[in-house]
């Protein structure tokens, strides 16, 4: 059970998220990440795409750019949570080459500061949590 907890001024507010994947065919994942770029810049041959999307950091990047998240958590009717795959279960034959493999979030009260509030120097561990603060 969470505490009940009131808004205050000054609040710092953290939603940390965890969404995992699994590259189950290299080269899907690849078109994929190639066809978001030029989606996002029309301009680009397939040429050029191939030449700046050449590795895994290249290529979650650009989905992300154009999608907001690696990989939908369904399509085409696939089920998920209740129902769903079992653990270790892939899902193959999509087209980003990529099986969906969870995702959770936390909200997480009162960091030190938010992180716009470092500027060009970030804390040292970005996913620490913070220590809590007595009230």
């Amino acid at each position: 059970m969470t505490d009940v907890v009131a808004p205050s001024a000054g609040m710092v507010i953290s939603v940390r998220t965890r969404r995992d994947v699994v590259v189950v065919d290299p080269e899907r994942f690849m078109a994929a990440a190639r066809q978001a770029l030029c989606d996002r810049h029309p301009g680009l041959t397939d040429a050029q795409a191939a030449e700046a999307i050449t590795n895994v950091h290249d290529a979650v990047h650009a989905l992300l750019d154009r999608d907001g998240t690696l990989a939908a958590d369904a399509v085409n009717g696939e089920m998920v949570g209740l129902g769903g795959r079992r653990p270790g279960v892939r899902v193959s034959g999509r087209p980003d080459g990529l099986s969906p493999a969870g995702w959770l979030q936390e909200v997480v009260l009162d960091d030190a500061q938010p992180l716009q509030d470092y500027g060009c120097f970030l804390p040292e561990d970005l996913r620490g949590l913070p220590c809590p603060r007595r009230r």
